[in-house]
């Protein structure tokens, strides 16, 4: 489990939490919610792998916890870059969170989430919570953008008379 450290810097500017069903439903709802927040804020998260890794936690906590509890999506944005938390009933920790169990097998549906959680996530865990869990990842802020400037070609010089 790699840990953010707590700084005066990572204190929550935005903290957004939700509700979400316990069911497949809950999915494009964080995806919404995570492409409104980042899309409505200062926070140059990268918007793109903040909906993927979201929507991985969210659907690891449909697929692998039971019963009809909702779960929760607590979003917390920050001048460093963006934590995201999924809130479910389940005290059992994700195996292969903090290290894999073994390698996602690129002919099978399933087993990717985790490994991308690890790999594209500034810092991932999970901690017990009072109903539960909860496993969160968090990203960096997002390398500003190189503006593109168009190539000029240099002018060229007529040739010289003979």
């Amino acid at each position: 489990m790699r840990h953010a450290p707590a700084t005066a810097e990572t204190t929550a500017a935005v903290c957004r939490r939700l509700a979400l069903p316990h069911s497949t439903a809950a999915v494009p709802l964080a995806r919404a919610l995570i492409r409104s927040l980042l899309g409505d804020s200062d926070t140059p998260a990268d918007r793109d792998t903040a909906e993927l890794l979201t929507a991985e936690l969210v659907a690891n906590a449909v697929e692998h916890t039971s019963g009809d509890e909702p779960i929760e999506l607590v979003v917390e944005l920050r001048s460093t870059g963006c934590q995201v938390e999924v809130h479910d009933p389940d005290p059992v920790p994700p195996g292969g969170l903090s290290a894999p169990e073994r390698e996602p097998d690129p002919w099978q549906e399933h087993g990717r989430g985790l490994f991308l959680i690890r790999t594209l996530s500034a810092a991932c865990g999970h901690r017990r919570t009072a109903q539960g869990k909860a496993v969160w990842f968090t990203l960096p802020t997002a390398p500003a953008a190189t503006p593109v400037v168009p190539s000029v070609p240099s002018p060229r010089t007529p040739p010289t008379g003979s």
